[in-house]
């Protein structure tokens, strides 16, 4: 499910997306285990998203869950945010997905695939 497709969403100016309280989702919560070896196996990665100057529009949340739906482990690069920590809360929430790390400007997302995961978590 994509947060965006909710008639309830509205487009700031700016083109971010405000939602209610009610209706923003939670992010995935792993243990820090968990987030560890998920950022391991990021490491090899390069970005598939790209955040521009305009933040985290109703287009980006769009890639970003396409990408997570098909690799489920992702890395996202925003360039020149003004608050990257939280640009990099609102992509996991927004998209229902786990922030693992933030190493710079990148985010690394996980969200297991609905049906078939493919990525095995420790224990």
């Amino acid at each position: 499910m994509r947060l965006f497709d909710k008639p309830e969403a509205s487009v700031s100016g700016q083109g971010t997306i405000k939602m209610s309280e009610q209706e923003i989702p939670k992010a995935l919560e792993l243990p820090s285990k968990a987030r560890r070896y998920l950022k391991s196996m990021a490491h090899h990665m390069r970005a598939v998203v790209t955040v521009g100057q305009n933040g985290v529009t109703d287009g980006v949340l769009g890639a970003v869950d396409a990408a997570l739906l098909q690799h489920e482990l992702i890395k996202v690069r925003m360039h020149e945010p003004e608050d990257k920590k939280q640009a990099a809360k609102d992509l996991a929430t927004q998209t229902g997905s786990c922030l693992c790390a933030l190493v710079g400007h990148t985010a690394i997302l996980y969200r297991p695939h609905p049906e078939e995961p493919e990525i095995k978590l420790p224990r």
